[in-house]
Order: C-alpha cells, then structure tokens, then sequence
C-alpha cells in the first residue's frame, strides 16, 4: 500500500499546484479589480473635492458682491424718501420768491416741510427726542445750563434747545436742553 499511496500523493500534487496556481490567478485579478475600483474611487473623490472648491470659491464671490452691494445700495429707500422733503424744500423756495407771497405762506410752507422730513425719518427708524417737562436723562439728554425756577420740579426739563434723535432707540444725537435748577 505504500506504493499506491505514493502514487496518489504524486497525482495529487499536480491538482493541488493547479488549484493554488488558480487561487493565486484569482487572488491577483480580485486584487486586480480592487485596486482599479480604488483608483476609480479616489479619482471621483478628488473630483467631487475640486467642484465643492470651485462651488465654495463661487459662493465667497457671489457674496461678497451682494455684501458691497447692500453696503452700496442700502440707504436707496432713504434717499427717496429724503428726495420729498427736497421736492417741498423747492417749493417753499419758489413760493416764497413769488411776488405775492406772505410770511404766513412762507412760515406755513416751512411747517410742513418740517412735519414731511419728520414723518420720512420715522418711517426709518428715526425718532425725535423732545423731553420738555420730562425729568432730566443723562442718556438721552444733554444740559447746557440750569436755571432757578420756584414753582417748576427740581431737575425737570424746562426747555429744549435742540431736538435730540434716536435712531431704532439707539441714541444718535442727545437733546441739548435747559435743566431746572
């Protein structure tokens, strides 16, 4: 039995080479595949990475354009609404060199200038600050003198001097008033 055992060990030997020969053929193609799959894959990541970068480059320009624009165009609104308190500033002007024209019409026409530039720089935030009779607010209000005055509250507003502005109730420019004493 010991030659017959031979005899198939050496006939399996042939098999066995070929199956590894097979195996290793296999193994190296699946290799093969896998690193082309890897290639490929990488080669669209890459890709995928240049057009993020080119969309994000486009996006920071697209930005900052609109950025200086709104920067460039964002008192738009105000000027024309400023352009009406100018159209009547003209009119009051061209009024007041007619040659039947009174102090009243000319005082009259100044008055509502005054109330059309008022309601324009409310409809933009803009608020005036008339704090008379009010007591006095260092935040809001500046004093340039105090006056004695018997029958009035201690540090009340007695006059304003000049009309102080807020701008969304951030002060712009205090009222400068007289503080009694």
């Amino acid at each position: 039995m010991t030659k017959k055992k031979a005899n198939d060990k050496s006939t399996k030997k042939p098999k066995d080479e070929n199956i590894k020969k097979k195996t290793k053929e296999t193994e190296e193609n699946d290799l093969q595949s896998q690193l082309e799959q890897a290639q490929q894959s990488a080669k669209d990541n890459w890709d995928k990475l240049l057009r993020s970068q080119a969309e994000m480059e486009n996006l920071k320009r697209r930005n900052a354009k609109d950025l200086e624009n709104a920067h460039k165009f964002a008192l738009d609104g105000f000027v024309k609404a400023l352009l009406e308190v100018k159209d009547s500033l003209t009119m009051g002007l061209k009024t007041a060199n007619e040659e039947k024209a009174t102090i009243e019409h000319i005082i009259e026409g100044l008055e509502m200038t005054d109330k059309v530039f008022l309601s324009t720089m409310e409809k933009f935030g803009v608020k005036a600050i008339r704090p008379e009779g009010e007591t006095f607010n260092p935040e809001f209000h500046e004093a340039v003198t105090m006056v004695p005055v018997p029958d009035k509250e201690s540090n009340s507003v007695l006059e304003v001097v000049q009309t102080g502005f807020t701008l969304n109730g951030r002060l712009v420019r205090p009222a400068m008033v007289i503080v009694v004493q």
